[in-house]
């Protein structure tokens, strides 16, 4: 054959060179897998490659998020405080807010009636006139192992078996007499026998009727101890620089 290429004729006669396939040539070059790249070119290719750049996605900033830390049991040691703490925990025993744990309420106490001991105030009665809410509870259970010491004054005195005393201050008469307020000056005594013991300076003491009348009295500059017997028909018992009256058995 010979190589003889023909021309291809337009309107009019004229011969047309011939440009590269587009439009629907393009498709059979693709199914061909023969075209490589696309019919674009000049103005367009530029306008192509810009507008691709262009509308590249904008960066995105990403905060990472903390991880919440899971809870965690509290854990207990093997020992007295421990095992108090742990208890009052499952049972929901609250004690002041002064005290971060059960066992340091238990522990303050502890050290406290050893405290009112030595200041010659019955340790019983000053416990027992100043537990409130959950914490006779807390005693009891850690009382025995965390303070031997004052355990079984500890538990009779929430018992209600504890010594009644009487500070300085006016004291009504009553056969079945109220408990003392620690923080009040004064308040209901019972008959009986009571004394004061200890080095006693300027000490006043009277017993009045209930018209205000005295029945008795004494004032001591020195004493080391001073008996009063109070009678159920008097009507106040009152207590000057005396300090502490105790009943006598």
């Amino acid at each position: 054959m010979f190589g003889f290429r023909f021309p291809l004729v337009g309107l009019g006669g004229m011969v047309r060179p011939m440009k590269r396939a587009c439009g629907v040539g393009v498709v059979a070059a693709v199914a061909a897998g023969v075209l490589v790249s696309g019919c674009s070119g000049g103005e367009g290719a530029g306008e192509g490659k810009g507008s691709a750049s262009a509308s590249a996605s904008p960066s995105v900033s990403v905060t990472a998020v903390e991880p919440v830390p899971e809870e965690t049991e509290p854990v207990f040691p093997a020992t007295p405080a421990g095992d108090l703490n742990r208890r009052a925990l499952e049972e929901g025993w609250v004690v002041d807010s002064l005290y971060e744990e059960a066992s340091d309420f238990v522990e303050d106490i502890c050290v406290s009636m050893t405290d009112q001991d030595g200041f010659g105030t019955d340790p019983g009665n000053w416990l027992a006139t100043r537990v409130t809410g959950d914490e006779p509870a807390v005693l009891r259970a850690g009382m025995p192992t965390m303070c031997p010491k004052w355990s079984k004054v500890a538990l009779k005195a929430l018992g209600g078996e504890y010594t009644r005393v009487y500070p300085d201050g006016m004291w009504v008469v009553k056969a079945k007499p109220a408990d003392p307020d620690p923080n009040e000056d004064g308040g209901e005594i019972g008959p009986g026998r009571y004394r004061v013991e200890g080095d006693l300076e300027d000490c006043y003491w009277e017993r009045t009727s209930r018209s205000g009348e005295i029945l008795d009295n004494s004032f001591a500059t020195s004493a080391q101890e001073i008996t009063v017997t109070v009678r159920g028909s008097d009507g106040q018992f009152t207590s000057k620089g005396c300090g502490t009256w105790k009943p006598v058995k």
